[in-house]
């Protein structure tokens, strides 16, 4: 325990070791506690995708009905901290407001206040990485060093806190990305057989959207948000174009144009899905026959870093030694 002491010692108050084992024994039993009480719990990850859509349903209503509606509606609700300060030093009208609207909404987060929590934490991340970093190099102890490398760490941590909100957002969005190209082929199977079926493009989406919420809830929320677009939307290539924007995915934009044309020239929907569809099935394939043929020098690097040395030993290492012990024996 000399060694739990002495790290006790830099601390600002004083802590006895015993406490400070019981405290830690209490923190490790509250999130066992807490990790078997989430095991049990049973999740349904498609209702705040469904509430979401809904409440995107009722503004858009709000707005067709009464303009101005939702702005006033959400200038009279509870306005939380990130709120406040957005408006106050009124960031959400600057140039690029637009610009992380549209990257916040094609990462999936598309809440009414999505805008103000990533502007306030970009604008508060570097003080608390900072303040943070400062408090622990400057205030305590715990790292010695020089001055000017003690500034430069702190103004490193200022730089990550500036850029992390980027840095998530566009792997959330990569991700994402990914999962919409992976479900894609199969929802454009379902909604052949929905228009085969007779079912007009709303009903198609939303039926197809209800059925891909397990396989791929990327491409169930898009389309579930288009189908809700396309009821209430006065232009219906509106919605499609809404599509496009949120995705940014060239298979996306292969059906929306596809829809387009249908529902300007009135050309069949089904067959044109369906050849859709089986150019994606071909490009997919073609994807996996490239990945495979890609395998051999892929491997050849671990080959040779870890399995040719273990090979080398067990063949060689008993002749080796063979010869060792004859070379003593001379």
């Amino acid at each position: 325990m000399s060694g739990l002491d002495a790290m006790l010692n830099y601390l600002p108050f004083r802590v006895e070791s015993g406490d400070f084992m019981a405290l830690m024994v209490g923190a490790v039993t509250l999130f066992v506690l807490y990790a078997v009480w989430t095991s049990f719990l049973v999740r349904d990850p498609m209702s705040r995708r469904v509430r979401q859509l809904f409440d995107h349903r009722r503004d858009l209503k709000t707005n067709l009905v009464r303009p101005g509606g939702h702005a006033a509606r959400k200038a009279a609700g509870t306005v939380g901290m990130a709120r406040r300060v957005v408006k106050f030093l009124n960031l959400a009208r600057s140039r690029q407001a637009e610009k992380i609207t549209l990257n916040l909404s094609r990462a999936g987060m598309r809440g009414g206040d999505a805008l103000n929590v990533y502007l306030f934490a970009k604008l508060a991340l570097p003080f608390v990485f900072g303040g943070a970093a400062a408090f622990v190099l400057f205030a305590t102890p715990m790292f010695p060093a020089s001055i000017s490398i003690k500034t430069l760490v702190a103004l490193v941590a200022v730089i990550v806190g500036a850029y992390l909100p980027e840095v998530l957002i566009a792997n959330k969005t990569q991700n994402r990305r990914q999962n919409l190209q992976k479900g894609l082929p199969d929802s454009l199977d379902l909604l052949v057989i929905c228009a085969e079926a007779g079912l007009g493009l709303e009903a198609a989406l939303t039926r197809v959207a209800g059925e891909m919420a397990n396989a791929s809830p990327e491409v169930a929320d898009e389309f579930g948000l288009a189908a809700v677009e396309l009821g209430f939307l006065p232009d219906r290539k509106m919605a499609l174009a809404n599509l496009d924007r949120r995705t940014d995915l060239p298979g996306v934009r292969a059906v929306v144009n596809t829809l387009m044309q249908t529902e300007k020239y009135g050309t069949p929907l089904a067959q044109s899905l369906r050849v859709l569809s089986a150019e994606f099935r071909n490009e997919r394939m073609m994807k996996a026959e490239e990945k495979a043929a890609k395998l051999p020098a892929t491997l050849t690097v671990p080959l040779v870093a870890f399995i040719l040395p273990t090979l080398f030993v067990v063949l060689l290492g008993p002749a080796v030694l063979r010869a060792i012990d004859g070379l003593g024996g001379l």
